[in-house]
């Protein structure tokens, strides 16, 4: 596997500010140190209050499949959706448009704690309200859990060498999605819900695509 490097020969500043844009590049690793003992916390609340194992890993594994359709609508509907006005184009470029028009700069494929944060305690509390203290936190750590398995599979379908049959799957859709057609590979985790909404494709590769082999 290839170690992180920052790509900083092809980077795009977001703010003029030296200040503000240090906590606009993000290491890899930084999801995994906020969010593991997230994960650990909710399966020791789960724990605890005794909820039924079978019932426990309905709930993780509904989180997961939670996650992984708010991936894709987040990816389709909010990260591709293009502002008319200046400042929502720029509010775009800084959520989703760096990442095309860079998407081999290493710090830009997270998202910004100070943005990931507050959404995730708004799902949490979210999730509170239709499932209760109760159910919740396995439910919540496979929601997390999903999260992670997105932004560690999106650091590498970019800059790991892959060749395991399916990762270097993942990779190849993910690859088209930049390179060939935008409106389609919304899924980089997995591309369920791009078979179910009928927005995955498998055009052939041409030159100038860079997908491994």
């Amino acid at each position: 596997m290839k170690r992180y490097v920052s790509n900083n020969d092809e980077s795009a500043r977001m703010f003029q500010s030296d200040f503000l844009e240090i906590f606009s590049h993000v290491h890899p690793s930084i999801p995994a140190i906020i969010y593991l003992p997230v994960v650990g916390y909710m399966a020791y609340k789960t724990l605890i209050a005794g909820v039924n194992f079978g019932y426990a890993i309905l709930l993780f594994v509904l989180g997961l499949l939670v996650w992984s359709f708010t991936e894709y609508i987040l990816h389709r509907y909010v990260f591709h959706f293009v502002p008319k006005s200046e400042w929502g184009k720029r509010i775009h470029f800084m959520f989703h448009g760096v990442h095309h028009d860079y998407p081999n700069d290493s710090t830009r494929l997270v998202m910004p704690p100070v943005v990931s944060i507050p959404l995730a305690v708004v799902f949490y509390f979210v999730f509170m309200k239709i499932l209760g203290s109760f159910y919740l936190p396995p439910f919540f750590a496979g929601f997390i859990l999903g999260y992670l398995t997105y932004d560690l599979t999106h650091y590498a379908v970019h800059h790991f060498s892959l060749h395991g049959k399916f990762s270097l799957y993942l990779k190849q859709q993910h690859m088209r999605h930049h390179y060939m057609d935008p409106d389609a590979n919304y899924g980089v985790s997995s591309p369920m819900w791009d078979f179910a909404f009928g927005t995955y494709t498998k055009k052939p590769q041409h030159e100038g695509v860079p997908v491994e082999k």
